[in-house]
């Protein structure tokens, strides 16, 4: 069982922000920005390509509001969003605000924010939707 199926369980602790039948979507704990959300389907799935075809249609459309709800909640030109993978072996989109191209470099540092900017950054996009 990866981490994220121990998240969407209720055995880890995690920052939701919604979830449906198919999907899960939480703060990054370890976020490159303030905003940084993971959706993850429920299935346990390896590569993202690897997930079946209606997984792959409906995530952008689960990721859709949520989005909007980051563009709303923090100053940023759009809500990027990229799929890497290499950490969790748990197919997974994250989802947050950019300016440029940069901000989605994953071999920057990452934030390490208190449970209460996590949980401040959870309220602030979870209003929004």
């Amino acid at each position: 069982m990866t981490i994220f199926s121990r998240i969407i369980a209720g055995e880890i602790p995690s920052y939701k922000i919604t979830e449906n039948d198919k999907f899960f979507a939480f703060l990054d704990i370890f976020p490159l920005v303030e905003g940084h959300v993971l959706v993850v389907p429920k299935i346990e799935v390896d590569k993202f390509f690897d997930m079946p075809e209606d997984y792959l249609a409906a995530i952008l459309t689960f990721s859709k509001p949520i989005a909007r709800a980051i563009e709303q909640s923090f100053p940023c030109n759009r809500c990027g969003m990229s799929v890497v993978g290499l950490e969790v072996p748990h197919a997974h989109l994250h989802l947050m605000p950019i300016n440029s191209a940069d901000d989605l470099n994953f071999t920057r540092g990452k934030l390490k924010l208190s449970p209460e900017e996590l949980k401040a950054i959870q309220e602030k996009i979870v209003s929004k939707l």
